[in-house]
């Protein structure tokens, strides 16, 4: 007998006797000749590996199921997550070093120091462990914990089995590569969760002392001092919350089936995140017999799907533009800096010692200061001072940090069988703390709405309650900066929200039924630009005010080809990688007239040097206004575009100014005039040249990745030129240009349905299942991505087992 057919046998014989016996494998059972069994009882799952080492989990139940994604995760990404355990342990100092820097997956923690002393304090005040407590919806619900109990004990099993023969060198031989609990995969979804408020604020939370004193954490405490002018505030908290400029962004499109070939919906989803740490995507398929079929992309961690398809829905998420955290100001107690008031009366600020090990010295103890509204801080960011004086104070509100939902959410979502069931999901446990969602149905339904978990800041309660600072900051950003001294200051609740403090799913943006709902990272105006919405509170996002140009360019596009109609899943496809450069198209004929009138064909440089840049001129005009790996023109254009937006604002770009009755084709009309045009040229042409690369250069040739030693071209461009397959790169004119990718594209989905049962789906997970560069799969995907090409999703059973890499692992916990 062959081992294709004993594969495929052993595979039916599991799914068979799990869906009557949950026993896995049946006793007696011949295990296939590649099969990794483990002897004992306890937790059990079946593996299924399919092309590009995609795992198709199957289990009993759902600790089983948790516990097969577990051992499977670590058996690709051990190393990055061993990385972000002992970020949420607060043991980087003890291992790495307190001067070490983190790699910013899990917080903004500029040093390891910094983030311990936050995850210290964490894990000691017992923060996880109470959510953990509290019961459904507050809290996480059965199914969940029993997905995290199960994923603690299939990464125990793997790193038990393995932990001699790790061979990625990120962690081979490591003391910190160690066995995992549950409170940990909770601790990391925590990390996750406040990413977007706490999380922002790690150095400002640890540096905080009381004036006159010097913090644990090192020089970076601001106390003393006066307050910020509002209008750099304003500046900087615009700046921090803008998620055009963040290292984690997104495009999704919905296309209902009033505009496709047959009626049933679309969905396409792709994700700008990072491409190395621990925010990385992982692909699976996670199915309990008649209780959940689901596949999609999990960020490392988790034992759920969090974007993804099943047989009916799809759905992808998008950065959203909510600020999910407020400032309260502090009117501090005049004898004692530690209290404040409120209604006149002194409340202390909760005092927590927290003691960090520290690798090659003694251990740091440092203290945290507490408030009924959050943690005292003196700086959100590293732009925002908020200084701890005599006098004043400032603490953070973060709704998120009573939030460990999103996997009930994101389970949720895999169980829902329509866009209608997705939006009662998303009701019912509100758990997403910085994102938008976007879905659509086999019925032809689409989605877009905005449910994530905001502190309840209405413009009212903002008029009434902002400070000074507030004033300047919360029209600006919608971050708010409330009175913490008057207790009417405080946001209320819904009476639909499952805890106090935030806005109820009725209060949300949200768009059903459109011919498309699109987003990429803007407001949620513009989800469909015949159907705009509005009138929603300042701290949702801006309303009625410029787009970027990547969301310009993708509504452009996505309402052409609803208009067009009659859409498949292969149309999704090319627009994934149609790689069009809005800025392209609104700039570079006038660039390339005005490039050709300089007088000799010359322009300075920032550097004073004069350059012959006539070579430049007519590649500007040649180019196809792509970002194709083979498009020449884009990389002169890109470094051109860069320095020129740094020299101008943006208003003076422009000819034709911005309008919200125009906002799709506004602002246009490149004014070639602008007197920094010239010596954008000559820095673009002077950085090409000592890159090696000629004006024409094919832009695959000097945007790259390495990996096994081999360049892979990558496509794609960056933000600033609006391109939807978003590429952002390390440039390095001594490597050769862009050598490395940063953040941009990464689990790409192109989803529909065609009646059979099986959905119609395309993926791409841009820089593969594994970080260890010796794996198969490491970057297996990315040489698909560089080439444009598409892996067939295996959903049903018989793709499962037709599967020519087909590899079955049987695993099971010891006991």
């Amino acid at each position: 007998m062959s081992v294709r057919i004993r594969l495929r046998r052993v595979a039916l014989c599991g799914v068979a006797v799990l869906a009557v016996t949950a026993a896995v494998p049946p006793a007696g059972a011949a295990p296939p000749p590649d099969s990794a069994r483990l002897s004992g009882g306890g937790l059990s799952a079946v593996i299924r590996y399919t092309e590009y080492g995609i795992p198709h989990v199957l289990a009993a139940d759902y600790a089983g199921l948790g516990f097969g994604t577990g051992y499977a995760q670590a058996a690709d990404q051990v190393c990055v997550l061993a990385d972000g355990f002992a970020t949420v342990r607060g043991e980087r100092s003890r291992w790495f070093g307190a001067e070490g820097v983190p790699d910013g997956s899990l917080s903004s923690a500029r040093t390891n120091l910094s983030g311990d002393l936050y995850f210290r304090g964490v894990r000691e005040s017992g923060t996880v462990e109470r959510l953990l407590a509290a019961p459904a919806p507050a809290g996480p619900g059965r199914q969940v914990r029993e997905l995290m109990r199960g994923w603690a004990a299939g990464y125990n099993t793997w790193l038990e089995r393995n932990r001699e023969r790790i061979t990625d060198p990120a962690c081979r031989g490591g003391g910190w590569v160690t066995p995992v609990t549950t409170r940990d995969v909770a601790a990391r979804a925590f990390a996750l969760s406040v990413l977007g408020g706490e999380g922002r604020g790690v150095d400002g939370i640890t540096a905080a002392v009381p004036p006159g004193t010097r913090g644990a954490a090192g020089p970076a405490a601001r106390t003393g001092g006066a307050l910020p002018d509002g209008a750099a505030a304003a500046a900087a908290a615009r700046e921090l919350f803008a998620t055009q400029r963040a290292d984690m962004g997104s495009n999704a499109v919905a296309f209902s089936g009033g505009v496709t070939a047959n009626g049933r919906g679309l969905l396409l989803g792709n994700p700008h995140y990072p491409w190395h740490g621990g925010r990385r995507f992982w692909q699976s398929q996670q199915t309990i017999p008649g209780e959940l079929n689901v596949s999609g992309a999990s960020l490392l961690g988790s034992p759920v799907v969090s974007i993804g398809f099943n047989a009916r829905v799809a759905w992808s998420h998008t950065v959203a533009t909510g600020v999910p955290a407020a400032l309260r100001q502090l009117v501090l107690d005049p004898s004692d800096p530690t209290a404040y008031l409120v209604d006149g009366r002194p409340e202390r600020m909760v005092e927590r010692k927290v003691t960090v090990p520290v690798r090659g010295g003694a251990p740091v103890t440092a203290t945290q200061w507490w408030t009924r509204y959050g943690p005292v801080l003196t700086s959100l960011g590293s732009s925002l001072p908020l200084p701890w004086t005599g006098t004043t104070a400032f603490a953070l509100t973060d709704p998120n940090a009573a939030n460990l939902r999103a996997f009930d959410t994101a389970l949720a979502l895999g169980r829902s069988s329509s866009v209608a069931g997705v939006r009662r999901a998303l009701a019912r446990t509100q758990g997403l703390p910085w994102v938008n969602t976007v879905a659509a149905d086999s019925a032809g339904g689409t989605l877009f709405t905005q449910a994530q978990v905001l502190p309840r800041i209405t413009d009212e309660l903002a008029a009434r309650c902002s400070t000074p600072l507030g004033r300047a900051v919360y029209p600006a950003s919608g971050l708010a900066v409330l009175d913490g001294s008057r207790g009417e200051c405080a946001p209320g609740s819904d009476p639909d929200a499952v805890q106090p403090g935030v806005f109820g799913p009725g209060r949300t943006p949200v768009l059903v039924g459109a011919p498309y709902a699109e987003n990429s990272n803007d407001s949620a105006w513009l989800a469909n630009a015949d159907r705009p919405l509005s009138g929603y509170e300042r701290v949702w996002g801006d309303f009625g005010t410029p787009r970027s140009l990547r969301t310009r360019g993708a509504v452009a596009d996505v309402s052409a080809l609803a208009a067009r109609g009659g859409l498949k899943v292969s149309d999704l496809e090319r627009l994934q990688f149609a790689n069009g450069a809005p800025a392209g198209e609104l700039a570079a004929r006038e660039a390339a007239a005005a490039c050709a009138v300089l007088p000799g064909g010359r322009a300075t440089g920032s550097d004073g040097a004069v350059v012959d840049v006539s070579a430049a001129c007519g590649v500007l005009e040649r180019w196809d206004r792509t970002t194709g790996t083979d498009s020449r023109g884009a990389l002169l254009f890109d470094r051109f575009w860069r320095r020129l937006t740094a020299l101008t604002p943006a208003q003076q770009l422009w000819k034709v100014p911005f309008s919200a009755a125009d906002p799709v084709r506004t602002p246009r009309g490149f004014d070639a005039a602008t007197p920094h045009l010239g010596r954008a040229l000559a820095d673009a042409v002077t950085e090409l040249r000592a890159a090696g690369a000629a004006p024409d250069a094919a832009l695959g040739a000097h945007q790259f990745v390495v990996r096994g030693g081999q360049r892979i071209p990558v496509s794609g461009g960056t933000e600033s030129l609006g391109v939807w397959n978003k590429t952002e790169a390390v440039w390095n004119p001594a490597g050769g240009g862009y050598t490395e990718v940063v953040h941009g594209s990464s689990h790409v989905q192109a989803v529909g349905w065609d009646g059979s049962g099986c959905p119609v789906a395309r993926t791409l997970l841009t820089y593969g299942q594994s970080s260890d560069p010796g794996s198969p799969h490491s970057a297996d995907q990315t040489r698909l991505y560089s080439a444009g090409t598409w892996v067939r999703s295996r959903f049903c059973e018989r793709d499962v087992l037709s599967s020519p890499a087909l590899r079955v692992v049987w695993v099971r916990e010891r006991r």
